[in-house]
């Protein structure tokens, strides 16, 4: 009896497979199209879909924004490259939700009839669809490494603020050494390490001042400039 052939998915802090593939704004080489750029892949179950379509104009409406984060975006699905032209074209022409219409997506959403890319990032998962794809979402750092997997049932459209929040989130933090806590958003105070020493824990509660605050020698807060 033949073995099924397993693809273990991406788990955070991997390399993000490297692929090639066709899309609707040509093939894609990733990740050397994409150096120096961060990336959000994300997956959806298939083309003239309601959540979807929902879900696709408010990524392209938001474009700019995480262009802004030096992030470029990507999205799959296991329907072909003329599905996925006829789609965003409806989209374009016909589709009016919430104050977005004539809504033009740019970025490529690659075609996947074989599954191969989508293997590869475990979008396919046999108790939901083994022919559609799940809703998810990888964000991949300027390295080419995974650094977030959020993944939604076919049933719920995602948050893309919150996508938005997690990408300020993880740059915030590779730049300054801090972490985020809970509900953060851009502009509120960070948590910064805790010490390393019981001496240090010491110093740090002793001599807070006007740049950061302790609830305790474990959690000490960073004032954020208003």
């Amino acid at each position: 009896m033949e073995e099924a052939v397993t693809t273990r998915m991406p788990l955070i802090g991997d390399d993000a497979p490297a692929f090639k593939a066709n899309s609707t704004q040509g093939v894609i080489n990733f990740p050397d199209d994409y150096k120096g750029k961060w990336v959000i892949l994300f997956s959806h179950p298939a083309d003239f879909t309601p959540v979807c379509t929902t879900e696709f104009m408010t990524f392209a409406t938001m474009q700019e924004e995480f262009k802004k984060l030096n992030v470029e975006l990507i999205g799959l699905s296991v329907d072909g490259l003329f599905s996925h032209i006829a789609w965003l074209r409806t989209i374009k022409e016909k589709i009016e939700w919430k104050g977005m219409k004539n809504v033009e997506v740019t970025f490529p959403l690659i075609d996947d009839i074989k599954m191969e890319v989508a293997k590869k990032y475990g979008m396919i998962q046999p108790n939901a669809s083994t022919t559609q794809a799940v809703r998810a979402v990888f964000i991949i750092d300027d390295k080419a490494k995974v650094r977030c997997i959020l993944y939604y049932p076919q049933s719920t459209g995602r948050n893309f603020d919150e996508i938005k929040r997690i990408v300020i989130a993880l740059q915030k933090a590779d730049a300054e050494g801090i972490a985020t806590p809970a509900d953060w958003r851009p502009g509120d105070d960070v948590i910064i390490p805790p010490p390393g020493s019981c001496g240090a824990a010491q110093e740090r509660v002793e001599q807070q001042d006007d740049d950061y605050y302790c609830l305790d020698w474990f959690l000490c807060f960073r004032r954020e400039k208003k």
